[in-house]
């Protein structure tokens, strides 16, 4: 059976899930994690997303990310790029680093952010890295630190997590401790790691009692949430779907648009395909490029193949749009 496509819903809370091909170690020494997390902030904050938990393990990374106006897979791309070319030059090794996709769920915010922050960061603990609160406080290739105040990441956003305890920051700290020390006798919480029917009621205890009720709710294993949130979505994704199949049923094409926007401006198109870095002729290229993406559902490196620069630079014209 085909993967399903990824939910990259802009503004949505995604639990990203990172690993090594075949398990294999992604982290060597503290150089590769400060680099790592380093890139994470200046992707984070090209992005405009937000980070509310985030833990570096030996072979593995679990971020919980805001996506910004442009969704996840830009911010990611950057990311996971960058650092496979890093790590294998600085290590002499070839190949794949990841996986070939890292798994993202799409959270219903109000109802699992804490317990995802918790889960989490609780990592260390789990994995026997280190064994108390205390000293997950020091340790530092976790978000739990910076949430308490003993280290500084402007990337994360500690506030979104402690304003959940109160308004008051020193009290805010003190109950989001004991959140997660209450955390630690939990184990692995399985429902909180991807999506589908079982995790979102809670475990396959809570699935049973909802069919001896004779109740039912729709679910899909992209999603972590009940039956409202997962319709929520998925009506979201298929409404922004039918935009850009309306586009294409039209007969528009990256063509027709490349000419409606240079006979707008009044540019040659042959300029703007020839990588022209006039003013005129990239707030042109850049404008081409957003509706490719949102009218087309096109890619940047499908869009960079026709109007004469990187797919890097496609990325970053958006942005800045």
């Amino acid at each position: 059976m085909p993967r399903q496509a990824r939910l990259d819903v802009p503004g949505a809370l995604h639990h990203i899930m990172v690993r090594g091909i075949n398990k294999t170690d992604i982290f060597e020494d503290d150089q590769d994690r400060s680099l790592f997390l380093e890139r994470l902030g200046l992707n984070v904050g090209e992005g405009k997303s937000a980070i509310y938990a985030w833990v570096l393990m030996t072979n593995h990374v679990h971020i919980l990310f805001r996506s910004g106006k442009d969704g996840i897979s830009g911010v990611m791309r950057k990311l996971l790029t960058w650092y496979a070319q890093y790590y294998n030059r600085r290590h002499k090794r070839t190949g794949h680093l990841f996986e070939n996709r890292y798994k993202s769920i799409l959270c219903d915010e109000d109802n699992y952010l804490l317990a995802l922050v918790r889960y989490i960061h609780l990592n260390p603990i789990r994995a026997g890295i280190v064994k108390t609160i205390a000293e997950l406080e020091r340790y530092p290739w976790s978000g739990h630190r910076t949430i308490v105040g003993k280290a500084k990441h402007n990337w994360m956003d500690t506030d979104g997590v402690l304003t959940q305890f109160g308004s008051v920051r020193r009290k805010a700290i003190n109950e989001y401790r004991k959140f997660v020390q209450e955390g630690v006798t939990q184990g692995r919480v399985k429902e909180l790691t991807g999506g589908g029917l079982i995790r979102s009621q809670g475990g396959w205890s809570q699935v049973l009692a909802m069919r001896r009720r004779g109740q039912t709710d729709d679910f899909d294993a992209r999603i972590l949430g009940g039956g409202e949130f997962v319709n929520q979505i998925l009506k979201e994704t298929e409404d922004r779907h039918l935009c850009q199949l309306k586009h294409k049923r039209s007969g528009k094409t990256l063509q027709k648009i490349i000419e409606e926007e240079c006979r707008r401006i009044g540019i040659n198109p042959l300029e703007l395909r020839g990588g022209g870095k006039r003013r005129e002729v990239s707030s042109t290229r850049a404008t081409i490029a957003k509706r490719g993406r949102d009218e087309l559902g096109l890619s940047a490196a499908a869009i960079a193949r026709q109007v004469g620069v990187s797919t890097s630079a496609i990325t970053k014209a958006i942005e800045r749009i």
